[in-house]
């Protein structure tokens, strides 16, 4: 799709918003939140998402409809993350386009396990993959690398994580940033978790603006294996964003599954 005239005739200035706010939203490293823990999926453990991810700017919306984030524990103390979107960019006044996005490959990482007296501690490398088209707003263009660690601590039902990371975002007209992000949630008797986190990230295109804001949101276990993800959220200062999430989550044990026929036969494991 072509870009509308108006946009046209001020050459790329309506991708800049845009591109920032889907730098924004690829940055959920913990559904359905910006922040994320340290704490990998576990071995012989899965993750998989099904979700939709929105940001609304004053430039337009841009986001993904749907996103699918697969987490495998491939190894203890370590997990395979990857992220296959199917973006939308839509700027202010202009059509909407939509094609395969950026995708995001990982690796999270625990190096400490908590204590009574030390929380647990991760990181999350992270590389976006330029796969999706620039020109149309949906992708960056250029090879990023997030390098993040987090910290967590836990008491009770209640939960506390966050940490810093670094963004390495080369292109014209665009900068490295950084991420500092702070997460409190409270398990309410098993059938769900409910948080807030607020976060701060230096800006990221040349010529923009720091913004810090907050998220609310929850996770609802319909079952052991079955969970849904929501979350909304703005910016309180630096560029105006609304982030908005929805997710569906299924959690499988592998290991539990190569172990039921067997018992279900009267056999040993």
């Amino acid at each position: 799709m072509g870009r509308p005239p108006d946009a046209q005739a001020q050459g790329g200035r309506w991708r800049g918003p845009l591109l920032a706010g889907l730098l924004g939203a690829s940055l959920l490293a913990g559904p359905p939140f910006s922040t994320d823990d340290p704490e990998p999926v576990e071995y012989h453990h899965m993750e998989l998402y099904l979700s939709w991810l929105g940001l609304r700017t004053p430039g337009g919306a841009t986001g993904s409809l749907p996103l699918v984030e697969f987490n495998d524990g491939i190894l203890p103390e370590t997990q395979f993350h990857i992220v296959a979107p199917l973006a939308y960019a839509k700027p202010a006044g202009g059509p909407v386009t939509r094609g395969y996005g950026d995708t995001e490959i990982g690796l999270k990482v625990r190096v400490l396990r908590e204590t009574d007296m030390r929380p647990q501690v991760g990181v999350f490398p992270l590389v976006e993959v330029p796969t999706g088209a620039a020109d149309r707003g949906l992708g960056a263009g250029h090879t990023q690398v997030y390098l993040p660690i987090w910290l967590q601590k836990s008491w009770g039902s209640w939960t506390s994580y966050g940490g810093y990371g670094w963004w390495r975002n080369p292109g014209d007209g665009r900068r490295n940033w950084h991420y500092l992000g702070w997460l409190l949630q409270r398990d309410l008797s098993g059938w769900a978790t409910v948080g807030g986190e607020v976060f701060r990230r230096s800006p990221a295109t040349l010529g923009g603006r720091a913004s810090e804001g907050f998220n609310l949101g929850a996770i609802f276990n319909l079952s052991e294996r079955d969970h849904l993800l929501v979350s909304a959220g703005r910016n309180l200062s630096g560029d105006r964003e609304t982030h908005l999430y929805l997710g569906y989550q299924v959690t499988l044990d592998l290991e539990g599954a190569r172990l039921r026929p067997s018992q279900s036969r009267g056999g040993q494991p």
